[in-house]
């Protein structure tokens, strides 16, 4: 955190939160909390972080940018 009321602190949690209440929240109607809970961690594992594209990742899911950081360089694998 830097100083006292700064607007871009909490900038990435921000777009997170916008994120998952247009694409999940908004769009649901939970029975109860454990309905809600079960919906929403769907909605991360299986969408969010495997199929969404995310643009400060290139425009890629976060599991297929953290797979190609796995690999070895082009020039290793020869």
């Amino acid at each position: 955190m830097s100083r006292k009321g700064n607007p871009y602190d909490n900038a990435f949690c921000e777009s997170f939160m916008k994120t998952l209440k247009y694409e999940e929240v908004h769009r649901q109607e939970y029975r109860d909390l454990a309905e809600a809970r079960a919906s929403i961690e769907h909605f991360l594992e299986r969408v969010y972080n495997q199929k969404r594209l995310h643009s400060a990742l290139g425009y890629r899911p976060p599991v297929e940018f953290e797979q190609q950081l796995r690999m070895p360089p082009p020039s290793a694998q020869a």
